[in-house]
């Protein structure tokens, strides 16, 4: 039996080097030496590459959902916390081990020959997507407008993200934070 911190401990070591390096780089045996665990252990813990990639996408989510919901929530009033969203982005483009969205890059790599990453990738957007609709719905009560307003704010907010994974900077958090406060304005005259 492989403890839950055993298993936690492969998936924090799995998810460093995926998006460091990429999954397809990086094997198993790989993981294994950098988790300082037996080949035995690694596989009775994750039968199989794609449920360790699972593991570490579900992670991913839950940081990212802690790391976007913080943002927001700390924010005032529905507007601010629209834009709290970019705020967050920039922040986290900032960070030295920033490579893009794990998700994107998971769907990169995989998504053509893996129907369950690539399906995971899709809820993961779609559960931002929802969360960007929730947050819109409050300043826009349009609920056309709204819709409208929220597709465009994630796209922004997914663009952001590649263009910083590419362009090795924050700006891009920046430029999508502006257009973004555009959009609103737009949108709620």
């Amino acid at each position: 039996m492989i403890g839950p911190d055993v298993r936690a401990h492969i998936v924090d070591v799995a998810d460093r080097l995926f998006y460091a390096r990429g999954i397809q780089a990086v094997g198993m045996d790989e993981i294994r030496t950098n988790a300082g665990v037996s080949l035995k252990k690694l596989y009775a813990a994750f039968p199989g590459k794609e449920q360790l990639i699972t593991a570490v996408l579900s992670g991913r989510h839950e940081l990212w959902e802690r790391g976007v919901h913080g943002a927001v929530d700390s924010a005032t009033g529905p507007r601010d916390k629209l834009l709290a969203m970019y705020d967050f982005l920039e922040s986290w483009f900032g960070d030295d081990t920033f490579r893009g969205c794990g998700f994107i890059n998971a769907f990169g790599e995989l998504g053509a020959t893996s129907p369950a990453i690539a399906e995971i990738a899709r809820e993961h957007k779609d559960s931002f997507q929802q969360f960007v609709a929730g947050l819109t719905a409050d300043v826009v009560p349009d609920a056309a407008r709204a819709s409208e307003l929220a597709a465009q704010l994630a796209l922004l907010a997914e663009g952001a993200q590649t263009t910083a994974a590419i362009a090795g900077t924050t700006e891009p958090a920046a430029h999508a934070r502006r257009a973004a406060e555009t959009l609103i304005d737009a949108a709620t005259r």
